[in-house]
């Protein structure tokens, strides 16, 4: 919990309905619906799926398909589209608008090398032609705000992404999310905040800043160092759904004990209900193991809790995590 003042909405961010200035980086295999529906009812500014490979997602590969599922209610919702070719990538995002999602986001970031070996992801960087068609594409093809996540550059020689920010502004992008590291740096040393400000000088669009946000006090220097209007939060959420709400200034405190058992069981829960019984307990363990982490749940209980069978992981699960006093209540 902090206790500090709460971090200003710009209005560009409002704008875009945006209800606080700190939002969810996109993340292979944690974003999915039922993360995302929790980080969503804590107060996030915007939770963004995970990555769908665009023609995949229009050939309608079912586990593609999955990654975009955005439920009832898509409000503060984005679906983050990845691709190198104008036609799919039109395709798939009059798909995902068409099923309910308030924001595209165009993935022009991910440093994988299966994505970049295939020209996507942050390989667009080495070629800001081809990334501009892909972006007008998509901005050509949809209603909804465009947005666009992406890097400082390919590596430190080639820091040249405010010239792509430019360009994508005039194409039409509503907002940019800026990780303030190269692809070659991957995820290694710390993100450049500072290397941020350039892109937001360069632009009249709201930039977020991305990249080793962890805390309130971390989102006040990144803010302050890039001069973005706001921040997106990665790994450091992982176990905690509360924290963007948490970052962004809400007095609530986070789940700890009693707490923290029910809404790590609804998590599973919902894993379970969304992926069906075996594969939503096997897709939870992480958010388990990152629960129980917090917790300081000693080493074999929390092996026992994720070992178990799908039937009896909840049980184990509330043991492992809530105070004894409310085990027996």
């Amino acid at each position: 919990m902090t206790d500090a003042a709460p971090l200003p909405l710009d209005s560009r961010l409002a704008a875009l309905g945006l209800r606080a200035p700190v939002t969810l980086a996109p993340m292979a295999g944690i974003t999915d619906r039922p993360f995302r529906d929790l980080v969503r009812r804590f107060g996030a500014g915007l939770v963004v799926s995970e990555m769908v490979a665009s023609r995949e997602m229009v050939e309608a590969k079912p586990s593609v398909r999955a990654r975009a599922e955005l439920g009832g209610g898509a409000e503060g919702a984005a679906v983050q589209i990845a691709g190198r070719d104008a036609h799919w990538m039109a395709e798939a995002a009059r798909m995902v608008a068409g099923e309910g999602a308030r924001v595209i986001d165009i993935n022009m970031g991910c440093p994988a090398k299966k994505v970049t070996g295939g020209l996507s992801g942050s390989a667009l960087l080495r070629d800001h032609d081809h990334a501009l068609r892909l972006i007008e594409a998509v901005v050509g093809a949809v209603d909804v705000p465009v947005t666009l996540k992406t890097r400082l550059g390919w590596d430190d020689e080639s820091r040249d992404t405010a010239a792509l920010a430019r360009r994508a502004e005039a194409a039409g992008v509503a907002m940019l999310a800026i990780h303030g590291r190269t692809r070659c740096q991957f995820y290694r040393g710390k993100a450049d905040w500072a290397g941020i400000r350039p892109i937001v000088d360069a632009v009249s669009i709201p930039v977020l800043a991305n990249g080793d946000v962890r805390d309130h006090a971390s989102a006040r220097e990144a803010l302050r160092l890039s001069g973005a209007a706001g921040v997106m939060v990665g790994r450091a959420a992982g176990g905690a759904p509360w924290l963007l709400a948490e970052i962004a200034g809400s007095p609530a405190p986070a789940p700890t004990g009693a707490a923290l058992a029910a809404l790590a069981v609804e998590h599973l829960d919902a894993s379970m209900r969304f992926y069906g019984e075996a594969l939503g307990a096997r897709v939870a363990r992480k958010h388990l193991g990152w629960y129980m982490d917090r917790a300081a749940t000693p080493p074999a209980v929390r092996r026992r809790v994720l070992t178990a069978a799908p039937r009896d992981a909840a049980a184990l699960l509330w043991d492992a995590l809530a105070p004894a006093e409310a085990r027996a209540a």
